[in-house]
């Protein structure tokens, strides 16, 4: 009889277990994911007190259990390596390591040399000089870093196929050249962290309000998330807000500025009562974020593997590529499906590579796309030639085959389709394509006549259009601005998709 009584009792127990289970919400389903990627541009490579506070955030955070990503200028990492500052270095090492340019501000900046560069020169010349950096990062660190930003605003697209080639796979940083809807992307075929603004939160460090304005900016960013199914909330500082009262390199190469560096001056420093304040604030600010229900921080390398890009591996067979020619009849942008996005660049591959399988009678194999840049150049017509209204089948078939061949060899978009001595542009190519595309994979052969369809080109609306605000970093000369980076930024637009969040993570 005891038996059975203590039998009832512990089912009992159970039961009223379960109903505070789900009372609390937890068995209808976790909150929404809210991730916090913490990163800082540690670069002051002039001030030895940055030093340590770079060291001082570095173990407070790993003592608090959050690891956050440290992007670090190459000129930053020899100087501790000069003063002997392996403990800073340890410090950092237990943290994701991130890239943030090789001297930073030393004129000329990046925006600034690259202001003139076409694509492949533009390319090759942040490949010279940033190399060193990068190299430098990995000798002292012991890493390839994982994430890369410029410094200020000094953005150009031509810096994310090098970035590729040094093994770099995320660009976090903040800045208006580029973005979709405050929450990460694909483009120039890395995750971008970048243009996050409603989804940015910064807490003050000047003390008084700062720690209630921190919370109540991050509660915001949080629950609007939420509302929308979960995504990442980006919170950016320099080591030397802690300890300056005026940035170390507005105090040298404002305005183009470029002295020697035995005439570089120390920027002023903060009472020391002030950064103590600004330290105890961060660490409780970072304590609540913590505190958080469905909050998670995450470095560069998480971010890589939450928004892993699975158009890249997926295997496309023949009715995915009836449903993409069909798109891109009209709009010519990014597609999103259930766990995955396809960038104008990822269609043209797709669809490219399968119509030149089948108009040299081969079958079609599903297969993932090919990564690649997009044009150039922007597009001209061909001189004292007419625009035809349609074509023949087989050269229009030529013009597939060529452009397959292209896109293997040089890994981008062509900046012209050659048909004879008439030329299309990308996106009427593309459009051209898709109309014919399912003719084609029903016969195996081209139609007789193709008709040619104007393509409508709208994933650029993504890019801003240049003005001298847009590159407002004080560092730039007064009144710089950068039509052409921004025109081979419109372009590259055919690299653009949002980055999709995994379920379930």
């Amino acid at each position: 009889m005891k038996k059975h009584s203590r039998s009832c009792r512990t089912v009992l127990m159970v039961l009223v277990a379960l109903a505070l289970v789900c009372q609390s919400g937890l068995l209808r389903g976790a909150a929404p994911p809210v991730y916090v990627t913490l990163w800082f541009d540690t670069e002051d490579y002039i001030l030895p007190q940055d030093d340590d506070a770079t060291k001082r955030l570095a173990g407070m955070l790993t003592r608090l259990g959050v690891r956050a990503t440290f992007k670090i200028v190459g000129e930053k990492a020899r100087v501790l390596e000069q003063r002997g500052r392996t403990d800073v270095i340890a410090a950092l090492q237990q943290h994701d390591i991130g890239y943030h340019s090789n001297t930073h501000s030393q004129q000329p900046t990046i925006a600034v040399y690259l202001q003139h560069a076409g694509w492949d020169e533009g390319v090759a010349e942040f490949t010279r000089r940033e190399q060193q950096g990068v190299g430098d990062i990995q000798r002292i660190f012991g890493v390839t870093p994982v994430a890369y930003g410029q410094p200020g605003s000094a953005w150009a697209p031509q810096t994310y196929p090098a970035l590729r080639a040094f093994g770099i796979h995320v660009y976090l940083d903040e800045a208006d050249h580029v973005g979709i809807d405050d929450q990460p992307f694909y483009y120039g075929g890395l995750l971008n962290v970048f243009k996050m603004r409603s989804t940015l939160v910064r807490m003050p460090l000047e003390g008084g309000a700062s720690l209630d304005e921190g919370k109540a900016a991050f509660t915001r960013a949080a629950d609007a998330l939420r509302a929308r199914g979960g995504g990442t909330i980006s919170i950016y500082y320099h080591p030397n807000e802690w300890v300056q009262t005026e940035f170390w390199d507005a105090v040298n190469f404002r305005r183009g500025a470029n002295p020697p560096r035995h005439e570089w001056k120390r920027p002023g420093t903060r009472p020391a009562a002030e950064t103590e304040r600004a330290f105890a604030d961060f660490e409780q600010f970072v304590q609540f974020m913590k505190a958080q229900d469905g909050v998670r921080f995450v470095t560069a390398t998480d971010l890589a593997g939450l928004y892993a890009d699975r158009a890249r591996t997926r295997p496309y067979d023949r009715g995915d590529l009836l449903d993409i020619a069909r798109g891109a009849r009209g709009e010519i942008s990014f597609r999103t499906f259930d766990t995955y996005a396809l960038s104008p660049a990822d269609q043209f591959a797709l669809l490219t590579a399968a119509a030149a399988t089948l108009v040299d009678g081969k079958p079609l194999v599903p297969a993932a796309p090919a990564l690649l840049d997009g044009p150039s150049r922007p597009f001209g017509p061909s001189i004292g030639v007419t625009r035809s209204r349609s074509y023949r089948g087989a050269a229009f078939a030529d013009a597939v085959r060529d452009a397959a061949a292209f896109v293997a060899r040089n890994k981008r978009i062509p900046d012209e389709i050659w048909m004879g001595a008439e030329n299309l542009s990308p996106a009427d190519y593309l459009a051209t394509l898709a109309g014919a595309f399912e003719d084609l994979v029903a016969s195996g052969r081209m139609p007789a006549s193709v008709t040619r369809v104007e393509g409508r080109f709208t994933a650029d609306r993504y890019v801003a259009d240049d003005s001298p605000t847009l590159w407002g970093w004080p560092i730039f000369p007064e009144g710089f601005h950068a039509p052409r980076i921004m025109e081979l930024a419109r372009l590259q637009a055919w690299t653009l998709k949002p980055a999709m969040l995994r379920a379930g993570k």
